[in-house]
């Protein structure tokens, strides 16, 4: 897995599995919310993502009130989110 970033948005490519890929999505997304409050996440071809990458991503946008954007290219990721009424809180879009 991959994290980039530029200005407010957030890239990820490959699959999100391991609990290690929780810490390169925070460091990347931590760098970012200082300087935004806005930050769009791209999540290009990544078939699944871990439960605690969505309990930071709830975090971030519940309690500290970063507004995400996530254009997720994965239908069964599309899925999953909408299984867990989260597609609204996240802003989730198709790619």
């Amino acid at each position: 897995m991959e994290v980039l970033s530029s200005s407010n948005i957030v890239t990820i490519k490959g699959n999100i599995k391991n609990i290690s890929d929780l810490s390169d999505i925070r460091s990347v997304i931590e760098d970012v919310r200082v300087r935004f409050t806005s930050i769009v996440i791209n999540i290009e071809d990544s078939i699944s993502i871990t439960s605690s990458v969505i309990g930071y991503l709830n975090k971030i946008v519940l309690k500290d009130g970063i507004r995400l954007e996530m254009n997720i290219g994965s239908k069964q990721l599309l899925e999953l989110f909408s299984e867990l009424n989260l597609a609204k809180t996240f802003n989730i879009k198709p790619i």
